[in-house]
């Protein structure tokens, strides 16, 4: 037992479960809208395109809170914005199960995006700093994990309660995260690395040499994921439900909440399998061997129903591990990556800047995916996405290697490349 006890005492391991937790409550009040999106189609009679706008607005809102929570964070410090973050996100879940109407909607989820951006801001940071250079990239890796975590979570929310209370109900689950503020509150400590800083940095210094270069494409990095990811997993569960003749594999809700559940179990195995990488390896080839992997699997798995047959949903069982391990591992660079590009006065809103404004120019990806689905079918659409995965593997390189930066020194060679 008292070999467990710095799991639960130590100021870094409250911060990573803490931080780990957020994400993964994060994810299922994001995902909710996913799992829900083919009955709330149904209720408010909405084309692929408008129900991909509703996405579209929450990946907007998220980058708006992501960066703001940054700039925030960076002032207020990381314990205290994360806590602000989660109870955002939580409250205007529960609200979205009241809409009405599309519009009524889209305010909600806008709402929630604006607290996925600010907790993995301000919890990837909070890691970051408490976390030594030769371990960060698997804690980073530990609290993306949460992602999938929360992934399987609403895919088995969904399953329960969606065919027998609704989507309304559904997004009712999504008000207790709350919960989890108290146990921030209490456990977590700042980390030490802020709680010592000596100044603070213009917001402009960011976007001025030496950092500028960096902050460019940096941003520009994380667009190109977070278009392929976006493009892809906001309409998996849409493709795996919707009927052959919409280019579908015409699986029932529980089908696809499984089939969902086991490709989520691949991403958990590919968050925490890039850390172990990444700082063994460095973060390039790391991050290069997962985003080649996914240019290749996701075409192949759009277009199982065309030529599996019969067969067209074992074999989407089978690679769906694959697709999830690769399609989401790598986002365990980020929180890593960018925390060791900037230094501690700007870290928070470099980090956030980054990581949201790329997500905000992503945003066109569900639209995009959805308006090409209503002219060829959903499992063509999804190819769409292997291009963006292929420009992250060059963009990687116009970047440091970053592996074994200690954080105090971070941002004093923006210069190198």
């Amino acid at each position: 037992m008292s070999t467990l006890r710095p799991l639960f005492r130590e100021p870094r391991w409250m911060a990573l479960w803490a931080a780990m937790l957020g994400f993964m409550l994060d994810a299922m009040d994001v995902l909710l809208y996913v799992f829900a999106l083919q009955t709330i189609r149904a209720e408010f009679g909405l084309t692929n395109a408008r129900a991909g706008l509703v996405s579209s607005a929450t990946l907007v809102a998220s980058a708006a809170g992501g960066i703001l929570a940054g700039v925030v964070s960076d002032r207020i410090g990381r314990k205290r914005t994360l806590i602000y973050t989660i109870l955002l996100y939580s409250l205007a879940c529960g609200g979205a199960a009241t809409a009405a109407n599309w519009e009524q909607l889209i305010f909600w989820r806008a709402l929630v995006g604006l607290g996925l951006g600010g907790e993995w801001s301000a919890g990837a940071v909070l890691v970051a700093e408490s976390w030594p250079a030769e371990h960060r990239a698997k804690a980073i890796a530990f609290m993306q994990s949460g992602w999938a975590w929360g992934y399987m979570v609403a895919a088995g929310v969904s399953a329960l309660v969606l065919p027998r209370f609704g989507w309304r109900a559904l997004f009712l689950v999504g008000v207790l995260p709350a919960l989890l503020t108290l146990l921030v509150r209490r456990k977590v400590q700042e980390p030490e690395i802020w709680e010592r800083r000596t100044r603070r940095a213009p917001l402009g210094d960011l976007f001025r040499p030496p950092l500028g270069r960096r902050t460019l494409l940096a941003t520009l990095l994380t667009t190109s994921v977070l278009f392929a990811y976006w493009g892809l997993f906001t309409w998996l569960p849409g493709f795996l439900s919707a009927p052959a003749a919409e280019g579908g594999a015409g699986l029932d809700v529980v089908r696809t909440s499984g089939w969902m559940f086991l490709m989520q179990v691949g991403a958990l195995a590919g968050y925490l399998a890039f850390g172990f990488l990444a700082d063994r390896y460095g973060r390039r080839p790391a991050f290069v061997f997962y985003v080649v992997s996914a240019a290749v699997v996701t075409p192949l798995y759009g277009s199982i129903p065309r030529w599996a047959g019969d067969s067209a949903g074992a074999a989407l069982l089978l690679l769906g591990p694959a697709v999830g391990f690769f399609g989401t591992g790598y986002f365990s660079l980020f929180g890593a990556l960018l925390a060791e590009l900037f230094p501690t006065a700007l870290r928070g809103a470099g980090q956030g800047f980054c990581y949201n404004f790329g997500r905000a120019l992503s945003a066109f990806a569900p639209y995009a995916v959805g308006a090409v689905a209503d002219r060829t079918g959903l499992g063509a659409a999804l190819g769409l996405n292997s291009g963006f995965f292929l420009l992250a593997a060059l963009l990687i390189f116009t970047l440091p290697e970053t592996r074994s930066v200690r954080l105090e020194e971070a941002g004093r060679t923006a210069g190198a490349s």
